[in-house]
């Protein structure tokens, strides 16, 4: 198995986290008048740039979603090279696949995004543009469900769902495809109506 990224390699910064802005200007988009020094007029150095007021986030998400009607067409011929393309997708969106694994109908994945970057709009990209990959020569017909699972993981449980996503096809010798979905709604209190699962 290739070697993945360590969850630890990337802290990102927030977005508009500028030098010499105040938390309202940050919001509103405009740069505070800087203190003048009571020592000559010189300025002080920003919060920022003493390395106090910056901000950084982790944010992990577990997203699974699968393939219309939940048919088994994700061949082991081309399943890594799905993978990987699915993962330049999201770096080019300057976030990381931290895992990835799945099996013929559904694919889960482990990725960290940056703060300003929404799930759902990465799983549309994803699901567009690897859809389209894959009918441009690998195979003819593929398509994704419009729906998709995602969930935020701590850093903490990101060990124990990279070993799950990395069993995932001796896991669903035990588990059917349908039941999986159902029970990772339940573990993470999901309201659900299992007649549209």
């Amino acid at each position: 198995m290739p070697e993945r990224p360590d969850i630890q390699e990337s802290v990102h910064p927030a977005p508009n986290g500028g030098v010499g802005m105040q938390p309202w200007a940050r919001a509103h988009g405009s740069r505070a008048k800087p203190k003048p020094s009571p020592q000559r007029g010189r300025q002080q150095p920003s919060r920022s740039r003493r390395g106090i007021a910056k901000s950084f986030t982790n944010l992990l998400y577990h997203a699974v979603f699968a393939t219309k009607d939940r048919r088994p067409i994700i061949e082991p011929e081309f399943r890594e090279r799905l993978y990987k393309y699915i993962g330049g997708i999201i770096r080019a969106e300057r976030g990381i696949q931290l895992d990835i694994g799945g099996a013929a109908d559904h694919v889960h994945t482990l990725m960290k995004l940056r703060p300003d970057d929404r799930v759902a709009d990465m799983l549309r990209l994803i699901k567009a543009n690897s859809s389209r990959w894959l009918n441009e020569g690998l195979t003819r017909g593929f398509h994704w469900q419009d729906d998709y699972a995602a969930f935020t993981v701590s850093e903490s449980q990101a060990p124990a769902l990279r070993r799950y996503i990395a069993g995932h096809e001796e896991h669903h010798r035990k588990m059917s495809f349908r039941d999986e979905p159902i029970a990772l709604l339940r573990k993470n209190r999901i309201k659900f109506d299992e007649g549209y699962i």
